[in-house]
């Protein structure tokens, strides 16, 4: 009997995302970028980012379209999101499916509208599903020499004098 109260005290300590499970169901409410959505679930609202991708800004060339080819997988839709996480940046980041079992990021990797984020990833098939887009020049490949988001930087414009 003590044993087992001293177990419910533990749990009860814990944060509540180590008890929460690893995949449930939840509404997209706005999507920012092609890599950004706003998620509604358990009566909250969370930003999360696709995991192991990284899709043009708006301003870089494909950033408006990844953003459209996102919304019209999932905007105000309910979606399967697994494995909801804090990265090292701090970002929440999640594997965000449709009903049917597909996978956002490998969508938007195939069709040419993200890069794979350097070094390790959960889903292996990503780097190649990269290397098809990249073979078969879909959508940014299409460049002669894309620039991946995280070395991209703004041109700021100078005002005239």
């Amino acid at each position: 009997m003590r044993l087992s109260r001293v177990i419910v005290s533990i749990l009860l300590t814990l944060p509540v995302q180590a008890l929460a499970e690893t995949e449930f169901v939840a509404r997209v409410l706005t999507v920012y970028e092609g890599d950004r959505v706003m998620i509604h679930y358990q009566g909250r609202n969370e930003m999360v980012a696709l995991r192991d991708v990284d899709c043009p800004e708006l301003k870089q060339p494909y950033g408006k379209q990844a953003k459209h080819a996102t919304a019209a997988y999932i905007a105000n839709r309910e979606v399967v999101v697994r494995e909801l996480k804090r990265d090292r940046q701090g970002r929440m980041t999640a594997d965000i499916l449709l009903h049917d079992g597909r996978n956002i990021a490998q969508e938007l990797v195939k069709e040419g509208l993200a890069w794979v984020q350097p070094g390790e990833v959960h889903d292996p098939s990503l780097k190649d599903r990269e290397e098809l887009a990249r073979a078969s020049k879909a959508g940014l490949w299409s460049e002669s020499d894309p620039v991946p988001p995280w070395k991209w930087k703004p041109t700021k414009l100078v005002p005239h004098k």
